[in-house]
């Protein structure tokens, strides 16, 4: 048995022994201050609740891994997006991951094959892993999911409403089998509200909170769909990823671990927290009145088009029709982000032309909008004679924060990108040579280094489950009794 490849629990470092800052010495508190009575334990705290949650007694030593995850064990019972994402991080920081997976695997592994189960999907979000092909509903799997979770620190799960508690993997049936255990869960829309109970995926979440009606473009009469990028779903591991560190932080500090709960919804409406702001003095009474209209303009089957319309906006004119916002040029497209007066003038300086507002202000909002869409509608001219290198040249002279308009597939040659390590090369060893993104987060010494191929489903059946103390007629036998497999 490989007991340093699947071990105890990371361990717990003690109180530190100094002094701290601005603390009286021992012996001159008591010559200051009257003997207090010994503290008395709370009263929701039992002997045996304290001493199920109490530091394990682990002599610590430093370790030479600089990564802020050594010898922390994550098992992950994730598919799709956030669940994976937030563990390859994990992964790429140093934990262990072992990631269970249907016999059939993960979902993704089945959209556009590469090879034998592997997909561009699968690939960008699952390196730095181990997999374990289990099935859940299996009565023999119990016995190896106990021995994964004595070995754990960390299980996420993003389950479809309901199951991880049928299961037995909910967080408080976990947390109170397992005090110093971390929980982090997924779910699409939270645990309470009429919505709990409803399965969601990035672009339903994206339909539900808002964002598609905001920032996809039109087509056909209605917003853009399924080519919009997951958002939701990479900004929902960003969180987990978050509250994972800070849990794991905490139980060094209180021995106990706990659940961190994050949603798709939540991800979608912090990805647009500049709109969720109401001043009920100003907001509330246009609100209200748009609330009104919409529903009308439902009731009488309006299309969406129309409704977008009628939807409040904050951006001032100047912003929308001449200096935040994108130009086409003469062979493809400019986005320039002025809000500063001084970056304004230099825009101005750059096309050759001058905004009035800027020595005499336009303080009505309707003179305002006549005023710069005409200045805009100028300045696209301008934009149109000339390339966008050639823009970008003149811009960047001037200090204007400018890009031309790049398709993602360019970026995976992008000198910028590559320059700063935000690719990563591997040799995959079902595909071949792969490029993908590197690991997201710099930390000095090596913390966070870029994740390697995860081995072929299956391949890895027999070491995982030798480690956690399977015999190989057990494993032979669970193999026999599709508990798990070797192959898809």
């Amino acid at each position: 048995m490989a007991a340093a490849v699947l071990p105890a629990r990371g361990r717990a470092r003690p109180a530190p022994r100094h002094r701290p800052r601005g603390a009286l010495p021992r012996g001159e508190v008591r010559r200051r201050l009257p003997a207090l009575p010994a503290p008395r334990p709370p009263l929701a705290v039992t002997p045996a609740a304290a001493a199920a949650i109490r530091r394990p007694v682990v002599p610590y030593a430093p370790v030479d891994d600089s990564r802020p995850f050594a010898d922390i064990t994550v098992v992950e019972f994730g598919q799709f997006i956030a669940v994976p994402w937030c563990a390859q991080t994990l992964a790429e920081g140093g934990a262990r991951v072992i990631k269970i997976e249907p016999l059939e695997g993960d979902p993704v592994r089945a959209l556009a094959p590469l090879g034998r189960g592997e997909t561009r999907h699968f690939i960008s979000r699952n390196r730095g892993k181990r997999t374990l092909p289990l099935d859940l509903r299996h009565p023999r799997a119990a016995a190896v999911i106990a021995r994964l979770l004595e070995r754990a620190d960390v299980v996420l799960t993003n389950f479809r409403p309901g199951l991880a508690a049928e299961l037995g993997l909910d967080g408080p049936t976990l947390t109170a089998r397992h005090p110093r255990l971390v929980v982090g869960n997924v779910s699409a829309f939270g645990a309470r509200g009429p919505d709990a109970a409803l399965a969601g995926m990035d672009l339903v979440v994206q339909a539900r909170s808002g964002i598609m009606a905001a920032y996809h473009g039109a087509r056909d009469g209605l917003p853009g769909s399924g080519d919009a990028p997951p958002v939701a779903d990479y900004m929902c591991a960003m969180m987990l990823c978050f509250g994972i560190a800070s849990a794991l932080l905490r139980r060094e500090r209180t021995g106990r671990g706990g659940e961190v709960d994050v949603t798709l919804l939540m991800a979608a409406l912090v990805l647009q927290n500049n709109a969720f702001v109401r001043v009920e003095s100003v907001d509330g009474p246009v609100h209200a009145d748009v609330r009104r209209r919409l529903a009308e303009a439902r009731a009488a089957g309006r299309p969406f088009a129309e409704q977008a319309a009628l939807q409040p906006h904050h951006r001032t004119p100047a912003m929308i029709h001449a200096y935040y916002r994108v130009y086409a040029t003469k062979d493809s497209a400019l986005a320039v982000a002025c809000i500063r007066p001084s970056l304004q003038r230099a825009l101005m300086d750059a096309v050759g032309l001058k905004d009035e507002a800027h020595e005499r202000p336009i303080a009505d909002r309707a003179a305002q909008e006549r005023h710069y869409e005409a200045l805009g509608a100028r300045i696209e001219a301008v934009m149109a004679t000339r390339t966008t290198a050639e823009w970008r040249a003149l811009l960047d002279a001037r200090g204007v924060p400018a890009a031309g308009v790049r398709f993602p597939m360019e970026l995976l040659d992008d000198e910028q990108a590559l320059a700063n390590g935000m690719l990563h090369d591997l040799e995959h060893p079902v595909v071949g040579p792969v490029r993908v993104l590197a690991t997201p987060v710099r930390l000095g010494g090596n913390g966070f280094v870029s994740a390697p191929p995860t081995a072929p489903f299956g391949s890895e059946t027999r070491a995982i489950l030798g480690e956690l103390g399977f015999s190989a007629a057990d494993v032979d036998s669970l193999i026999a009794d599709r508990v798990t497999t070797e192959t898809l």
